[in-house]
């Protein structure tokens, strides 16, 4: 069954989870983004964004039975599908989304799928099936696109560059980080907030326009999402100098979060520990500010990618928080989120 949905249409928030360069259309060549790993100092954002991610093919988020004619089949599963496999092409056609895949199947007979499954390149021999509704079925549940809110980190304005999330975009259903055919971002205003409480994590409900772009991604990492926006995109205040891992202490702390409509503001919160990890959970953090565990009840999806500040400097970005215990949550380490940036 191949998926229903419009491309950009599915909406995820991109927080708890977690390339197609097209950075040269606004001149931003590989240079230019790893200049942005070798920034020494960059502007802390905290903004909200709404980020449209299109998939390089479509995902494979689940199988199904068929109901033919001649009783139940599983042609996607017969074939050697599995879920998190990635269809780049049928029949050396390449795959672009949902709704043309699936009219790639009308024709009936054997299709030969080029598949990406953990970075290997596959050819699938699969058969749909004529379902008892008429059409022709590979048995497959499918995705190509997300939508939703993150907050961004960073922005270089020598470059133009961008960092958010501070964790890749992954499927909701697979838990797999979505690979990147394109994906766009667009101005957030959060227009009300869901307050989290121990066991139920709160949200930030925003809008955002879907019709008008004002840069582009060209990274989907475990570290974060990466991209170019047009000059003068995030006007949040001065550049601040970029810390190194050991500069980082246990300790006050300031996050700079977007919890109410376009306004960005500072937090306290404490540093509780610095972690030995290259992943997303460097830091263990806790918020102390009571206006902000007031409004929100500490760390919320759609907060994930806030820059975090220590004496004067960019030292990370919230990426999680603790479900039983809202107050408290995780950062990484600016300098872990920026060895990915270059990609």
């Amino acid at each position: 069954m191949a998926g229903q949905k419009e491309r950009g249409q599915r909406a995820t928030a991109f927080f708890l989870s977690g390339l197609f360069c097209v950075s040269a259309a606004l001149g931003l060549g590989q240079s230019a983004r790893a200049a942005a790993l070798e920034a020494e100092r960059l502007v802390p954002v905290g903004h909200t964004i709404g980020i449209k991610l299109f998939a390089e093919g479509v995902v494979v988020i689940g199988l199904a039975e068929v109901e033919t004619g001649s009783g139940v089949l599983t042609p996607g599963a017969d074939c050697g599908l599995q879920v998190g496999d990635v269809i780049e092409e049928a029949n050396g056609r390449e795959v672009e989304s949902s709704e043309q895949f699936a009219a790639l199947l009308q024709c009936g007979g054997v299709v030969q799928l080029g598949v990406t499954r953990d970075g290997q390149e596959l050819t699938l021999a699969a058969e749909p099936v004529l379902g008892t509704d008429g059409t022709w079925r590979l048995g497959a549940w499918i995705r190509d696109s997300m939508a939703g809110i993150g907050t961004v980190t960073f922005y270089d304005p020598d470059t133009g560059t961008f960092g958010a999330l501070g964790h890749g975009i992954t499927d909701t259903d697979t838990g797999l980080l979505m690979p990147l055919g394109d994906g766009s971002v667009m101005h957030s205003s959060v227009k009300a907030v869901k307050r989290g409480s121990a066991g139920e994590p709160g949200e930030l409900k925003g809008s955002f326009d879907l019709a008008h772009d004002m840069g582009e991604l060209y990274a989907n990492t475990e570290r974060g999402v990466f991209g170019c926006v047009e000059a003068d995109a995030f006007t949040t205040g001065d550049a601040l100098p970029v810390a190194k891992a050991g500069e980082v202490r246990t300790g006050p702390a300031v996050i700079r979060s977007n919890v109410s409509g376009d306004c960005v503001e500072t937090y306290d919160i404490e540093i509780l520990r610095v972690l030995d990890s290259d992943g997303t959970q460097n830091l263990l953090i806790q918020v102390v500010d009571d206006a902000l565990i007031q409004q929100t009840g500490g760390i919320v999806q759609g907060m994930s990618g806030s820059p975090i500040l220590q004496d004067g400097k960019i030292v990370g970005a919230v990426t999680h928080v603790m479900v039983n215990e809202p107050t408290k949550g995780y950062g990484i380490l600016i300098e872990n989120m920026l060895a990915q940036a270059g990609r």
